[in-house]
């Protein structure tokens, strides 16, 4: 036997109505007909989940040999830098900070 949760559920009229039908029809309890329906809809809602798995289409970029694809973000933050750097005046290298003298 599986174990149970006791819990309150509320339902509205309409479902209830057809629930306590249901019941009737299968000659089982109230709560048993709840229990199947819900396992009912769950399982529904896996298998349409499901569904067809979607595939891959492959596609050539142009990349030429030797670019490395894994490293494009990269290569798309320090573009992004550079020309931020050019177009607020700050191109070249960036200027060193001081050290703070210590006052011992």
């Amino acid at each position: 036997m599986m174990p149970f949760m006791r819990t309150t559920l509320t339902i509205d009229d309409d479902l209830a109505g057809l629930l306590k039908e249901r019941a009737r029809e299968l000659g089982v309890p109230f709560k048993e007909a709840v229990n199947r329906t819900i396992r009912a809809g769950l399982g529904e809602a896996v298998r349409a989940r499901r569904g067809k798995t979607p595939k891959t289409k492959p596609h050539s970029f142009g990349f030429r040999p030797g670019i490395d694809l894994d490293k494009l973000g990269q290569l798309a933050d320090e573009l992004e830098s550079e020309a931020f750097a050019v177009s607020t005046g700050m191109s070249g290298d960036p200027p060193r900070r001081q050290r703070s003298r210590s006052r011992a």
